[in-house]
């Protein structure tokens, strides 16, 4: 059984599973005279497992930033199954932006845990504040995520007493207890220790196992390689190009995403390989530059 075939008791029915729940179209999206996002389409299917690839600056952040309604792009359209339909051509009120973080929970770089609170406090805040979910069983909710992850003996510590990791495992439980359609990843692993990043990957690797609907943004290209069912790689603004993992760690079609792979998989020897982003090679992109 494919994980797109699998079905999660715990998170509304709002697609079947391997039917889009997100689409978006054409989002665009500027910072004074920068282009940040270039007329972006991303189709997610319920089940789905989509890393974002590519340099900094490539738009990836901004792109899960608009998808959770911290970022309004400028144009653009963005649907979610059963949920809103926004047309950013157009003002998007206070109440369309709630609908749209109703729909999705992310993961930061940083934790950004309230570092006043106990670790049962953090992962309360969203359920009980924001949803109104009755305190008790908000709290065995909770329990029950924190033992999943390996933390339930650390419930009632604050987290300058946790690793960078545990942490971590615990932005994600804060996460998954708003029993959010869609978990977004932004680099979750970039402001952990070596050593402390596989305890985080391992988490996410089981949520996707699990069927969880996630887009990732990563510089884990292992990770993404073993996860993903689709890589996107950006640049400047764009989706360069847009494949199933094998194919774009093994076949990219296009110069600039075998640059940044062998740049990345091979910085030793980074600028005197072929591939170059003006070899010759096909250099469209699957959207508008």
């Amino acid at each position: 059984m494919s994980r797109t075939d699998q079905s999660r008791s715990d998170v509304p029915e709002e697609a079947a599973p391997g039917e889009v729940l997100l689409s978006a179209r054409g989002l665009r999206k500027s910072f004074g005279d920068l282009e940040v996002l270039r007329a972006i389409d991303l189709e997610v299917r319920r089940g789905q497992v989509i890393c974002l690839i590519g340099p900094s600056g490539s738009g990836k952040t901004t792109v899960l930033r608009s998808l959770n309604g911290l970022e309004t792009p400028d144009g653009g359209t963005l649907s979610f199954a059963g949920g809103p339909s926004l047309d950013f051509s157009r003002p998007v009120s206070r109440r369309q932006r709630s609908a749209l973080r109703d729909r999705s929970a992310m993961v930061f770089q940083h934790h950004n845990l309230f570092p006043h609170r106990t670790v049962i406090q953090n992962v309360l805040e969203g359920p009980v504040q924001v949803q109104k979910t009755p305190r008790a069983r908000a709290v065995e909710q909770a329990e029950t995520l924190l033992e999943r992850v390996g933390l339930l003996d650390k419930r009632d510590v604050y987290p300058f007493q946790l690793s960078g990791g545990q942490q971590q495992r615990v932005g994600i439980v804060r996460a998954l207890a708003l029993r959010p359609s869609l978990l977004l990843f932004d680099e979750p692993t970039s402001a952990l220790d070596p050593e402390l990043v596989g305890e985080v990957l391992t988490v996410i690797k089981e949520l996707a196992d699990e069927g969880w609907t996630m887009v990732v943004v990563t510089h884990e290209l292992s990770f993404a390689r073993a996860v993903a069912d689709e890589v996107l790689f950006m640049d400047g603004g764009v989706v360069v190009e847009r494949a199933a993992p094998a194919e774009m760690f093994s076949r990219p079609r296009h110069a600039r995403t075998r640059q940044f792979l062998e740049r990345i998989l091979d910085p030793l020897h980074q600028g005197t390989g072929s591939g170059t982003a003006h070899d010759g090679a096909d250099e469209r992109t699957d959207g508008p530059a």
